[in-house]
């Protein structure tokens, strides 16, 4: 594989300004006492900044894997880090105004300012398809890593999409007949209103269901389901049965597979108006059902007779994790 050098400049760029912005945003949290839905003000850019740092980056790394189409994903990779940008400045101008980003329908350039932060995340989304497209294409030499890298920009997509569900009113807002004339529209919340008792760091919800929760596990695994395989590959020295590279691979499937399923089970709960950390018997036997598949598939894994591709993973496990981890 290309080495680091070999990543998509914009979008590394990017990262490195958003982890800057997560700094200074750092300082606001601490100096500025403003509080805005029931959360530190300056809490979302914080998050939207890290969050955007994390996503930048791990996409610079997949499009350097492109073996056809580098063209457009160069310029897939410039639509994302400029959009990025675009979303993280209109949601700063709305902190130093003292106005909340999201679903503000408040006065026309609340409305503005929200509708064209839609467009963005529209055109984001777009592009990042356009990308999960071109790696699907791609021929990636190690298979486990062709599947950790597309099947993370595929739970990743649909984790991004399910931020537009947020969008659309909510039952109690369907219910007030006023969307007309309505300062809000849309929520986080399933339930209950935002802004009410919530979860330290993530400032989900404690007393309904909340769809950032769904959201947020599903984009990031853009990051851990390729930084799994960074593990095993990693682990590969000390345990004997991960230098099998079908052994890694059926670990890696096995892994996406329940991630999914993580996404989907998360998704339910909270579209059910059930806090994440309050789950009920329903939300528990499919949660133990979940585990009880990935346990059984990584044990099936394990277990399973080394294939022919096993044999140059045994003799040059190291050029094996250069490769992957270069």
């Amino acid at each position: 594989m290309s080495s680091w050098r070999s990543w998509h400049r914009p979008l590394v760029v990017l990262s490195a300004a958003m982890v800057l912005w997560a700094l200074v945003t750092a300082v606001g949290l601490v100096a500025d006492d403003r509080v805005l839905v029931g959360a530190p003000i300056w809490a979302k850019p914080f998050k939207f900044a890290a969050s955007f740092a994390a996503y930048g980056l791990t996409l610079a790394w997949m499009l350097a894997h492109l073996t056809r189409g580098r063209r457009t994903g160069w310029w897939a990779g410039n639509v994302v880090a400029l959009t990025s940008l675009v979303e993280m400045a209109i949601i700063t101008v709305q902190v130093v105004r003292g106005k909340r980003s999201h679903f503000n329908a408040a006065t026309p350039l609340d409305t503005a300012l929200f509708s064209a932060m839609g467009i963005t995340i529209i055109v984001l989304w777009a592009a990042t398809l356009a990308i999960g497209i071109l790696l699907l294409r791609a021929r990636i030499p190690d298979r486990a890593a062709a599947c950790a890298i597309r099947g993370g920009v595929l739970i990743a997509l649909v984790g991004a999409g399910l931020g537009f569900l947020m969008t659309l009113p909510s039952a109690e807002q369907q219910a007030a007949g006023n969307l007309d004339t309505a300062e809000v529209i849309g929520a986080h919340s399933v339930g209950v209103p935002d802004g009410g008792p919530a979860m330290p760091l993530t400032g989900w919800s404690t007393t309904g269901g909340d769809l950032r929760a769904p959201h947020f596990v599903g984009m990031h695994a853009l990051q851990l389901i390729p930084l799994f395989l960074i593990a095993l590959v990693l682990l590969a020295p000390r345990l004997a049965r991960l230098r099998d590279a079908g052994v890694r691979l059926r670990l890696v499937r096995v892994v996406t597979a329940g991630y999914a399923g993580l996404v989907a089970l998360t998704t339910w709960q909270a579209l059910r108006g059930q806090p994440l950390i309050h789950p009920d018997a329903a939300t528990l036997i499919a949660a133990g059902a979940l585990v009880a598949a990935v346990a059984a598939g990584i044990w099936a894994a394990l277990r399973t007779a080394p294939g022919p591709e096993s044999v140059h993973a045994e003799t040059e496990p190291a050029s094996d994790s250069k490769e992957f981890t270069a």
